[in-house]
């Protein structure tokens, strides 16, 4: 008997997108798997929708994916998106399951891990301390200060030209509203936001940043005692880009460095996550230079419509 497709109401829509969700479950009503499809709704990236689908182990191979994916696949078409993105892990029954139903591989990221308790804190510290001719660093915790905020906006077309293999990912357009949007949802799920800009020192503009994002409570844990439960969580690294006429002065590097002795010193017993596309190669050696070590590699997945 195919399994009972149930749609959900996603509780949290996002300034920049929102989603739908199915339940896959059996006669008996047990649920047996999900699927969730985002779909992006800012200018540049409404064309597009990404997947995510779960069935349990116990259920696979019985059409369970098969069913959420073709519903999902159908509202796709029925919003007139023209790509559907997922990522699985290599050699995983997702990777085996998005290959045989015409999804095609666009990109590979590699994810590494910087252990924190682990750092040369020297050799962090002389990256961050030393002077850039012409430029200089600043950094906030949570929103942007106003006076910072159009700067700021503006300097994120540093990521439109960020190696995404073959993904027809278009181009996030950002702006005031939208910079201020994210770090309020950060804080709404109880996560704390901690950008580095680089700022040109002849015309006082934002040209870099690099955000990093810390679970709650890292800040106090030494104060509630808290320090098994802190270390068994991690911080993000979410972007880190550089405007193109000002690349080249190592300022990637620079913000990391800082991002990074930023975290260390709130809790030094933290690890830091990031991922990098495979193509983007100044990314991985900034990654390299700072100690980070891999850990795994994802493909990303794309469905034409």
């Amino acid at each position: 008997m195919p399994p009972r497709i149930t749609p959900l109401t996603d509780p949290a829509p996002t300034p920049s997108s929102r989603r739908l969700a199915w339940l896959a479950s059996g006669a008996d009503g047990i649920p047996h798997g999900s699927a969730f499809l985002r779909l992006f709704t800012k200018e540049g990236q409404t064309h597009l929708a990404e997947l995510d689908v779960a069935v349990h182990p116990a259920e696979r191979r019985r059409g369970v994916g098969t069913a959420l994916l073709g519903t999902a696949i159908g509202s796709a078409r029925a919003e007139r998106r023209r790509a559907v993105i997922a990522q699985a892990q290599p050699g995983s029954p997702g990777d085996l399951f998005l290959a045989a139903r015409g999804f095609r591989r666009v990109l590979t990221l590699t994810y590494a891990r910087l252990e924190l308790a682990d750092i040369d804190l020297g050799h962090i510290t002389r990256i961050a301390e030393q002077p850039r001719p012409g430029y200089y660093l600043t950094g906030w915790t949570g929103t942007v200060p106003t006076e910072l905020a159009r700067s700021y906006a503006a300097s994120r077309r540093a990521m439109d030209d960020m190696p995404m293999g073959d993904t027809d990912y278009g181009t996030v357009v950002w702006d005031v509203e939208r910079v201020v949007a994210a770090a309020e949802a950060i804080a709404r799920r109880g996560d704390s936001l901690f950008t580095v800009a680089a700022v040109h020192g002849p015309t006082d503009t934002i040209v870099g940043f690099s955000e990093l994002v810390l679970p709650g409570g890292a800040e106090d844990s030494d104060k509630r005692g808290g320090e098994q439960d802190c270390a068994e969580r991690a911080g993000q690294h979410y972007g880190t880009a550089v405007l193109p006429e000002h690349r080249g002065h190592g300022l990637g590097l620079w913000m990391k460095a800082e991002a990074i002795r930023h975290a260390h010193s709130l809790h030094p017993d933290l690890a830091l996550l990031t991922d990098t596309a495979e193509h983007n190669a100044p990314m991985r050696r900034v990654n390299d230079t700072l100690g980070y070590r891999p850990t795994h590699t994802a493909v990303g997945y794309q469905l034409d419509l």
